[in-house]
């Protein structure tokens, strides 16, 4: 398939662009000519049916996976040329909640922003839990959660990680009807301070400046 979207923002340069990329999986072409570019303050929402390589999409865009054909750029720059740079300004969030299952949800936060060279204050950690509806859960152990309550402590590390562009993937699964509303919030506030989001759902999404990709 082909696609092109194209934003401008004054809030910023911030911008990643795909140029004309393709994926090729066994003898499936998942994806060609596939192109397209969202700056400060933009939504990109990635949909399709399951297998048409939406999470490839979302790997290639974070350079843990490779393209068959294209490239893409931050900042007008090849993501081969700045990895480092580039993953500081990333925050990704897989399928899997990539949550230590023997550390506390504090201690979840505090490695990260450690891994992440994040300075995180410990009042800081515990009212983005608390905020999330983690209050009196911050010391338990993440094997204690339940799944939305584990969703929930992702969300507090997305408030925390202070990362300029947000590559998630279904991050709606597992949230009740609450939790879906406190998420499109922190968004609505990542993308209003000049953030960028590329995500995937099989919902629709209720986030202003959003574009659609179907793949």
């Amino acid at each position: 398939m082909t696609a092109y979207i194209s934003t401008i923002s004054s809030q910023s340069s911030l911008a990643l662009e795909a140029r004309a990329l393709g994926c090729v999986r066994g003898d499936k072409t998942l994806f060609s000519g596939l192109s397209f570019q969202i700056a400060a303050g933009d939504c990109l929402h990635v949909r399709g049916e399951n297998g048409v390589g939406k999470t490839t999409l979302l790997r290639i865009l974070t350079g843990l996976s490779q393209p068959e054909s294209g490239e893409v750029l931050w900042n007008q720059q090849a993501l081969n040329s700045q990895s480092s740079a580039y993953h500081r300004d990333l925050l990704f969030l897989g399928h899997r909640d990539a949550l230590k299952e023997e550390l506390t949800a504090l201690e979840n936060l505090q490695m990260y922003a450690a891994i992440d060279d994040v300075e995180l204050l410990l009042e800081d950690a515990m009212a983005a839990l608390r905020r999330f509806g983690l209050r009196g859960r911050e010391n338990l152990p993440i094997h204690c959660l339940s799944a939305g309550q584990k969703r929930r402590v992702l969300m507090a590390r997305m408030l925390t990680r202070q990362a300029r562009l947000w590559i998630l993937d279904e991050p709606f699964n597992a949230l009740d009807a609450k939790a879906v509303v406190e998420l499109e919030g922190l968004i609505a506030e990542h993308l209003s301070a000049g953030g960028l989001l590329v995500l995937t759902s099989h919902q629709a999404v209720k986030i202003t400046n959003v574009k659609v990709l179907e793949l």
